[in-house]
């Protein structure tokens, strides 16, 4: 079993999908055991998207991911990374295949709905960043 981090963006828990974008990945066969809503500060924002620091839409991103509330979540399943990333769809909707989160929930290539781990490694650091230990609940 693997665990992966991923959370609904500001556009989407705004738009109050959080339940339907959870069942998504429920259906694909993930279970959630952590969850919480919060909202970012710029400073933690642009220490979670640090990687990013030298890309020209740092700024942007880190704007928007402050804005609201996010929904941070800890899944659990077999695969679980590739099988979050493919749950959630290309990063621009309008590749997303059908079905998919950001085909059905995104609004453009910068609000596209959710954030996932794109490695085992990536979601390691992602889920300490966001989550305690006692915080997590895993699977028996």
């Amino acid at each position: 079993m693997e665990q992966t981090l991923t959370f609904i963006k500001p556009d989407a828990t705004g738009a109050n999908e959080i339940g339907s974008i959870i069942e998504k990945y429920e259906s694909g066969g993930l279970a959630v055991i952590a969850g919480k809503m919060i909202r970012l500060s710029k400073e933690r924002a642009g220490e979670f998207y640090a990687i990013h620091k030298e890309r020209p839409f740092f700024n942007d991103l880190v704007t928007f991911i402050s804005s609201g509330p996010i929904f941070v979540m800890v899944l659990e399943g077999a695969n679980a990374v590739s099988e979050t990333r493919k749950i959630m769809g290309a990063t621009n909707p309008s590749e997303a295949e059908e079905g998919t989160i950001r085909a059905e929930f995104a609004k453009s290539i910068d609000e596209n709905a959710i954030h996932g781990s794109d490695s085992l490694e990536n979601a390691k650091t992602e889920i300490a960043f966001f989550f305690s230990e006692e915080e997590i609940f895993p699977r028996k």
